[in-house]
């Protein structure tokens, strides 16, 4: 690593507080950057994480918050994708198997070790034999060493690790190792590791048009800021698309769709109380139509998922249907008698979209989760299709594009990529035994501060790390409250001076995931939270009631099942 480019990035290093936005708006509009990234989510955000660590100056913008999009929505799994490996998709088997570990190392609080258990169903997807060659071919194109390896169980030993699970037909059960992670928060944090590099990540900013020169060639990027409802241009020398399912749209704009598009299917997700739904196991199980479907526990709740049918609705606004709700129900109640679920049982849901490259005659669950890269004549570099556990070897081969566009004395100024070692958060901790520490440490100052919840010490230690050590250090500030709420108000001053939460919504969604897996304390909180946002942005009662609209709206489509998509 080339120790002035270091030196420049702890320079240029941009504090990522909403309370600078205005600071990253001049810079955006200042200064001619080396890439100009359009999308904040994981891909958007591993790109400029890549690029800036290089050395490469970047501004990266985002037309709703980050993660806002299929990154808040997946399954919220770092896998190897054992279903691909019955399509024959054994490179992205590899990558994704080698690619878990490693990201489990750079952030161990947010992507934690995960057994997943896979029942064995008379007349199922796997037999004995096939499960058993297949998960040892999972484990050896991970490199899975040790205790982590595959375990073939039998029928009893299944039943040991979950007995919730339908005895009926169960003749065994394969045990191996994923990850578990929080999409939303793992692309905060790659956020905020970019700006520790001098990115420039602006939340709220739409690319609305590109302006080109007389060649054809991408200039700039005209970009409404819709805090203030004021259009900007910013420049680059190159351009890089990761928008997901909005790739297609932009491709559209820059007039070069060609005969490779993306198709988009939908994938719902049920959350349920633990108490309801006590899972101890997660569990990766079969439906019988052939699909497979995840029963995962975290914290206080469990939640399944997915579906996969084909969209073409509103990408702005994805909802979960009654029979998305009643497929998931059914498969739920079907693997695990006894619990006769209902949707009177189901406190939330979440619906996204994953944005797929289209083969002609394959059904949604068969099409590839390879990412492919477009470049078009404007020198627009599209990203697109790819999976949350590949967002760090994404962003390299799209730098590795960008770089390609350089001349060689341009390329000499940047380094080679090295994210691998670069830790997600600051004072990370080291592996998975030092998380489990801190969570002990954690959860005995909070019952010395008087917060006896279980699960406190495990939703802070999971969601902000060692970070959390600020917060609880924060409370101090609020001792004119109780102490439930001294922690919430010290949480949202973390996310709006660390985090770049502009909005009731980005506390509540993305930055600590409450209105999916705890939307009781999102009714609780709502009204303390909404008065600290205004003591510290000074919103007038105009932003104040779009703010509360809006969060109504999402409350009301993680609690509504339609049965219709939304036009």
């Amino acid at each position: 690593m080339n120790k002035n480019v270091l030196a420049t990035q702890k320079s240029d290093s941009i504090r990522f507080s909403v309370l600078d936005r205005d600071v990253q708006l001049q810079n955006a509009i200042d200064n001619k950057f080396d890439l100009i990234v359009i999308g904040g989510g994981v891909t958007g955000a591993g790109i400029a994480l890549d690029a800036s660590s290089r050395g490469l100056k970047v501004c990266l913008i985002e037309k709703n918050d980050f993660a806002s999009g299929t990154s808040n929505k997946s399954t919220k799994l770092i896998h190897g994708g054992l279903r691909y490996l019955k399509q024959m998709e054994i490179g992205l088997v590899k990558e994704s198997g080698s690619e878990r570990a490693l990201v489990h190392k750079l952030a161990p609080h947010l992507v934690v070790p995960e057994k997943m258990l896979l029942p064995l169903i008379e007349g199922g997807t796997y037999g004995k034999i096939m499960a058993s060659i297949g998960l040892k071919v999972y484990d050896f194109l991970a490199n899975v060493e040790g205790d982590d390896k595959r375990k073939m169980l039998s029928a009893q030993e299944t039943l040991d690790k979950e007995p919730l699970l339908n005895k009926q037909g169960l003749t065994g059960g394969g045990y191996y190792a994923e990850y578990r992670t929080d999409d939303a928060r793992l692309t905060i944090e790659l956020l905020k590791k970019a700006a520790s590099f001098g990115a420039n990540s602006i939340n709220y900013c739409e690319m609305t048009s590109f302006n080109y020169d007389p060649d054809g060639k991408i200039k700039s990027l005209q970009c409404l800021d819709h805090n203030t409802n004021k259009s900007f241009t910013v420049r680059a020398r190159n351009y890089v698309s990761a928008t997901g399912p909005w790739a297609d749209l932009l491709r559209e704009k820059d007039h070069s769709v060609n005969n490779k598009h993306l198709r988009l299917t939908k994938g719902v997700h049920l959350v349920f109380s633990r108490e309801r739904f006590p899972l101890t196991q997660s569990v990766y199980f079969d439906v019988p139509d052939g699909r497979m479907i995840f029963a995962i526990p975290r914290g206080r709740a469990t939640y399944v998922g997915t579906t996969d049918t084909n969209y073409n609705a509103n990408l702005n606004r994805v909802v979960a249907l009654q029979k998305d709700a009643e497929y998931l129900l059914t498969a739920v109640n079907h693997m695990f008698t006894g619990l006769h679920l209902t949707q009177k049982d189901i406190e939330s849901n979440w619906a996204g979209l994953r944005p797929l490259i289209h083969e002609d005659g394959k059904n949604p669950s068969e099409l590839s989760r390879k990412d492919e890269i477009f470049v078009s004549k404007s020198g627009l570099i599209s990203i697109a299709g790819g999976k949350l556990t590949g967002y760090r070897k994404m962003a390299q081969r799209t730098l590795d594009v960008v770089i390609k566009t350089m001349s060689d004395k341009r390329k000499d100024r940047f380094s080679k990529p090295y994210t691998e070692k670069i830790p997600l958060t600051s004072s990370p901790l080291a592996d998975t035994k030092a998380v489990k520490s801190y969570l002990n440490q954690i959860t005995k100052k909070l019952n010395e501060l008087g917060i006896k919840d279980p699960h406190c010490g495990w939703y802070l230690t999971s969601t902000y790390g060692k970070q959390a050590d600020i917060i609880i250090h924060k409370m101090n500030s609020f001792l004119d409250t109780e102490i439930a709420y001294r922690l919430i108000r010290a949480e949202l001053w973390y996310c709006i001076h660390y985090e770049m939460a502009n909005g009731i919504a980005d506390f509540f969604v993305r930055r600590t995931g409450r209105l999916y897996f705890d939307i009781y304390s999102v009714y609780k909180y709502r009204e303390l939270v909404q008065k600290d946002f205004v003591e510290y942005l000074g919103w007038d009662k105009t932003r104040l009631q779009s703010e509360n609209d809006y969060m109504d709206l999402l409350i009301k489509d993680a609690t509504t099942y339609y049965q219709k998509e939304i036009d």
